[in-house]
């Protein structure tokens, strides 16, 4: 029987292990080299356009900060940088990007710990989510298990061909996770407390200073004193805080102050929160991940798309056809991201979707907010399984190594999770 997941992981929703038995213990990213991700792109053609296509390889740098970072020195918004996805920042990471610059002041950016080749000219920039997968080599170290046990975990992922599609912890925040509680907010539109909850909230693993920083202005609401007590380094608390000291009860200019990115996130992970507690359910009821049952959706996977508007509805008519694309893996069953047009399930993958909708009382409609109507969402249906390729794994002594690939949008960690079985600071 596998052990049931530590507190970190069920507060955002990963209530449930796939894989039998114990794991193996260990920590990742002890070393920014034992976390490498190499994203497999789809980048714009080469043409004579003002986009200069860019690969960028970064250490210890997350997506957001580092295009701020580059958008300063480049003098240009940094909403004018294209990239494909979100990368970690306790990584060493290799991803491409866009500057409407011109190759020389590209090429003349020396940011520390970033390598940054200029490829060619393009008319069109890189987009979000313009990418097939990442490529991710894995470094385990002090592991506690056998390498008996991390065989039998292997055979057990090999046999599903997958795991489970989860929202991993850094989407909520690792020391805080708290995206999910300030999107729950915002869908609610009660923008006073989406700032409280990430301006103020101290998590008890946050060092002493932010965490008391936090609790002061959790007790007292005074941003005029909370500007002199936050740390430099929480640049986004300090944006609202900055902007609450002089425009008092400005809650809705408060977040407006936060990069565009981050916002949706807020709604975006409250939305991937809602997915993993169905997606546990579903697990915990013995509903295959890797084979459909009637009233699921399934997504194709023509495009390899791990997210979509719309699937096929199955019933018992196109069942077994359903599941034998499912085994060549052309398409995939699907849970909700829920959202003002988002399809439900029917069958039982419907009663769970709508039970946690009704536990949390929230619905569809709450994903249109007018007091910011940018961040209302249409919802999708997301993969319950996440397919692996390339999987292999070596160990020795105390230490294991991983190399897989995955289609954008899935969670290594969730991959991870699976071997290790421990605390999330342990990511």
């Amino acid at each position: 029987m596998a052990p049931r997941p530590p507190p970190g992981e069920r507060a955002v929703g990963m209530e449930v292990f796939l894989t039998d038995g114990a794991g193996i213990g260990g920590h990742i990213k002890t070393r920014p080299e034992d976390f490498v991700v190499e994203e497999q792109p789809r980048l714009p053609a080469p043409g004579d356009g003002k986009q200069v296509i860019v690969r960028v390889t970064a250490t210890r740098w997350e997506t957001n900060d580092l295009v701020e970072h580059i958008a300063s020195r480049l003098g240009i918004p940094a909403g004018h940088i294209g990239f494909a996805g979100l990368k970690d920042k306790q990584a060493v990471t290799t991803q491409h990007m866009s500057f409407p610059v011109s190759i020389q002041r590209a090429r003349a950016l020396d940011i520390p710990r970033v390598s940054i080749e200029i490829l060619y000219r393009a008319r069109k920039p890189v987009y979000r989510g313009q990418l097939d997968g990442n490529h991710f080599h894995v470094v385990i170290r002090d592991i506690e298990g056998t390498k008996r046990q991390a065989q039998h975990i292997h055979r057990e992922i090999r046999a599903v061909a997958g795991f489970p599609n989860f929202f991993g912890v850094q989407r909520f925040g690792i020391l805080r996770p708290i995206t999910h509680r300030v999107g729950k907010h915002v869908v609610a539109g009660d923008f006073k407390k989406a700032v409280m909850a990430y301006a103020a909230n101290p998590m008890p693993d946050e060092d002493e200073t932010c965490r008391m920083a936090r609790q002061r202005l959790e007790d007292t609401g005074d941003f005029e004193d909370a500007l002199e007590r936050y740390p430099p380094h929480l640049t986004y608390e300090r944006r609202l805080i900055a902007h609450m000291a002089m425009h008092p009860d400005d809650w809705t200019g408060a977040l407006r102050e936060l990069p565009g990115s981050l916002l949706h996130l807020f709604v975006h992970a409250y939305q991937a929160w809602l997915f993993n507690r169905m997606l546990s359910e579903r697990i915990r009821r013995g509903i295959p991940i890797n084979g459909a049952v009637p009233g699921d959706v399934v997504l194709p996977m023509d495009r390899g798309d791990m997210q979509q508007r719309e699937g096929i509805p199955v019933g018992e008519r196109n069942l077994d056809k359903i599941n034998r694309q499912i085994a060549r893996r052309r398409c995939l069953p699907s849970g909700l991201l829920v959202g003002t047009e988002a399809t439900l399930a029917s069958g039982v993958m419907g009663d769970i979707e709508r039970t946690i909708l009704e536990r949390e009382d929230v619905s569809a409609d709450d994903f249109a907010i007018p007091g910011m109507p940018s961040l209302s969402s249409r919802g999708l249906r997301r993969a319950v399984l996440a397919p692996l390729s390339g999987l292999r794994m070596e160990v020795q002594d105390d230490m294991a190594r991983l190399m897989f690939s995955l289609p954008k949008g899935c969670y290594a960690t969730c991959l991870l999770r699976e071997f290790m079985k421990t605390s999330i600071q342990s990511y």
